[in-house]
């Protein structure tokens, strides 16, 4: 039987050692740690240096008493592991590798299923990576039902990846099996319109027209009581805590901003609207969702907790963990919120296509700038955005000028959003604005990045993140 994991606020620490053939390749080594913190509803990111005998340390915070979290190795990232970590425990893993910088041995303390570590983000790659090889329908014609029992056919057939795979854990297989069910539902459900239009994209030759989509309504959301949401197993599933964002943002739902209320009112509005959706009217998952609800504002737009959500925050869960977790993550913002620069939407709308970039630069003689395009449904740029976060920090008296680029793929709501927790100046542009930057500058995918010197010379074209420190130096390069 699996461990059920409970709510509980804590630290951890990881300790270990990494081996190679060839010691010198400890120089520049690090672990780069990923700890879903499914109740503040953010991934925690962590960097842990490698020291000149392969020995590396660090306390990462965690949610629960026991947390799955992903741990990347830089002599060899694309062999990720999953481990566990107990709360206020220690968690020691040494990895040899061989001379081709495959593992060749974990020695991991506590025990745990070396095949579970190992293989469990590789499965996962497998079921997403999965085709079929069936001719793609033409989905947009057919009814949401029909669309809704395609999903599940999809769904198992990729499960059986998992199903067939003799080497993992039950354990892991069912966390696994919620994991991707979860993951194919964000990336392919809930956006019922955009998902159409994809659709209509890769089976139609005729590019000229747009596709009828049929309007849904609250009542397509009914696959939700599927999932049983109620399940404390999903508080170690990686895409958990998305989709609780997804949940929380969705338009169609309209579930309210917690703003200023007291939690059981809030809760009183969320169950009309969903408690007939996901199939209960009680539970653990409905506290998830309001301390979720918090996270929202404290992630997205990294906004403090004002006296009187503190003050129903106490009221509804006295000193528990979960209002422990949201003022541990508040003070954190509360320090982060003291640099940050207020949002500034500019609109060039009207500016032709190849003139957008020359004409943001030109705004800001006498600066470097750094353009940063991005959107809201890009998990890697705001990975990249929360971590370069307090870096950016640095150059706030510096002659440094950032500047976020989207277009109409972020939905504007959502980007208006978004956009307060990043700061500095945003500019919304059109697609053919969008297109044009992208196969001018030669970019293949975002985040990309654009850098300019105080004299408004391009000096370097960027993709992907490249990292805090290596950003960091470039941008100190031109100052």
């Amino acid at each position: 039987m699996a461990e059920t994991p409970v709510i509980k606020a804590g630290t951890a620490k990881i300790t270990g050692r990494i081996t190679s053939p060839n010691g010198s390749n400890h120089d520049n080594a690090f672990i780069n740690i990923t700890v879903p913190h499914p109740i503040s509803g953010e991934y925690a990111k962590y960097k842990a240096l490698v020291d000149q005998s392969g020995k590396f340390s660090i306390d990462v915070d965690v949610e629960t008493d026991i947390s799955l979290i992903g741990l990347y190795p830089s002599l060899n990232p694309e062999q990720s592991l999953v481990v566990k970590l107990t709360n206020g425990g220690v968690t020691n893993i040494n990895i040899t590798y061989n001379s081709g910088f495959e593992i060749e041995n974990i020695d991991v303390k506590p025990d745990m299923n070396k095949n579970d570590m190992i293989r469990g983000f590789r499965l996962m790659g497998k079921m997403i990576d999965y085709r079929s090889g069936r001719t793609p329908e033409l989905l947009h014609e057919k009814s949401t039902a029909y669309f809704l029992n395609y999903v599940k056919t999809i769904l198992s057939e990729r499960l059986a990846i998992l199903d067939n795979d003799t080497l993992i854990s039950k354990d892991l297989k069912d966390l696994l099996s919620k994991d991707f069910r979860l993951f194919l539902y964000k990336a392919h459900v809930f956006d019922y319109e955009g998902q159409m239009k994809l659709n209509y994209s890769n089976t139609n030759a005729d590019q000229s027209k747009k596709p009828e989509i049929q309007k849904i309504d609250r009542s397509y959301y009914r696959f939700l009581s599927d999932f049983q949401l109620n399940d404390p197993q999903y508080l170690n599933c990686f895409t958990f805590l998305e989709v609780q964002k997804i949940i929380l943002q969705n338009e169609i739902l309209g579930l309210p901003v917690i703003g200023e209320s007291d939690i059981p009112s809030w809760l009183a509005k969320v169950k009309v609207i969903l408690a007939d959706l996901v199939g209960f009217n009680n539970g653990a998952y409905y506290d998830i969702l309001a301390a979720n609800a918090y996270g929202r504002q404290l992630n997205e737009e990294v906004r403090p907790l004002s006296e009187k959500q503190k003050e129903n925050i106490l009221n509804y869960w006295k000193k528990g963990e979960i209002a422990k977790i949201l003022f541990r993550k508040n003070q954190e913002v509360v320090e982060l919120d003291k640099f940050k620069s207020p949002a500034v939407v500019n609109d060039v709308s009207s500016v032709p296509d190849n003139k957008v970039i020359e004409t943001i630069v030109s705004k800001h003689k006498g600066k470097a700038v750094l353009i940063d395009l991005w959107a809201t449904w890009c998990t890697p740029c705001l990975n990249a955005m929360q971590q370069f976060r307090t870096a950016k920090n640095d150059f706030r008296d510096k002659d440094v000028a950032f500047v976020y680029l989207t277009n109409g793929s972020s939905p504007r709501k959502l980007w208006e959003e978004k956009i307060k927790g990043i700061g500095d100046e945003h500019y919304y542009l059109t697609a053919t604005q969008w297109d044009y930057i992208m196969e001018h500058f030669e970019f293949e995918y975002i985040p990309s990045y654009l850098l300019y010197n105080k004299q408004g010379t391009l000096i370097k074209k960027i993709s992907p993140f490249p990292g805090n420190e290596q950003l960091k130096a470039m941008i100190n390069a031109l100052l």
